[in-house]
């Protein structure tokens, strides 16, 4: 008992946490996306980047890695400050964003921001928060859009992207205040009858998301982070969305299992990934 305890501790902190970023696709067809639009998003997803777990060094070759993917957008889901204190030392907001300067796509790169980049500074008890993350994002020209709606033309065909600020953006709020994310005013921004994708960070917010939103991607959950067999998730379950693809009435939802860890350095049945996601075309989960 004592030897699988250590086996499974052993693998959970120093295997799966280092391993190489799977690929996981899907392939999604929301209701009423016009014929011929069709989008190739590669999406990456809380990057909790510290030191030695996620490097400025990793957090290069991860970005190198969804270009190979040739997607024509790329989208960053949020949690770029690192979620635990089990660090040697901080991956600044200049280093990681210097690493990720290197991704391309013609449709350009868009961020949302979540909890962690709201509640504390690279690493939980040291000073920053939410500005010196837009700061390094807009540095190296990526857009941040925080409870805004932004109109994207792909050969003539438009879709609405839009991207909430955080759900948990304020923790020591009274309960229902926690929040800085306003669905109905990002919407009001959406002028015209082309689909909407949303961006949110947490996907507690898919189930208020109107039909009008074709399609929602969200990270947070690190696909329950320590996933045991027979158990469930762990460290960051959620009650309702943990982990995958989801269609509720028409509408979609992909929650990704993203890179990094919160609360302890540790994987478990979840490995590291980055998405590729077609939206458009007839398929299935990969």
């Amino acid at each position: 008992m004592a030897l699988g305890s250590a086996g499974f501790a052993g693998y959970a902190v120093g295997v799966e946490p280092a391993l190489v970023p799977a690929v996981r696709r899907y392939a999604v067809s929301p209701p009423r996306w016009p014929a011929g639009l069709e989008v190739r998003i590669g999406v990456i997803a809380d990057i909790h980047a510290c030191e030695p777990w996620m490097s400025a060094e990793r957090v290069r070759g991860i970005a190198e890695q969804c270009n190979a993917l040739q997607p024509d957008l790329v989208l960053l889901l949020g949690d770029f400050n690192a979620g635990h204190r089990f660090v040697t030392g901080p991956v600044m907001p200049a280093a990681w964003a210097d690493a990720l300067s290197v991704l391309r796509a013609p449709l350009g790169t868009y961020a949302i921001l979540g909890n962690h980049d709201w509640w504390h500074g690279p690493v939980p008890g040291m000073k920053g928060g939410p500005e010196e993350v837009r700061q390094a994002l807009r540095a190296i020209g990526v857009r941040v859009l925080e409870n805004e709606a932004t109109l994207v033309d792909r050969g003539g065909k438009r879709f609405w992207l839009a991207g909430l600020a955080d759900q948990l953006a304020h923790p020591t709020a009274p309960p229902g205040h926690k929040g800085a994310d306003d669905i109905p005013g990002t919407l009001r921004q959406v002028r015209d009858e082309a689909p909407v994708i949303m961006l949110a960070h947490e996907p507690y917010a898919f189930a208020r998301m109107p039909e009008r939103v074709a399609l929602t991607l969200s990270g947070h959950t690190h696909g329950g982070q320590i996933v045991v067999p027979g158990v469930g998730p762990l460290v960051t379950p959620s009650r309702r969305y943990n982990y995958g693809h989801y269609v509720e009435n028409g509408r979609n939802l992909v929650v990704s299992g993203g890179l990094g860890e919160s609360g302890l350095p540790a994987r478990f049945g979840v490995p590291p990934e980055i998405l590729e996601i077609t939206v458009g075309s007839p398929g299935a989960t990969a």
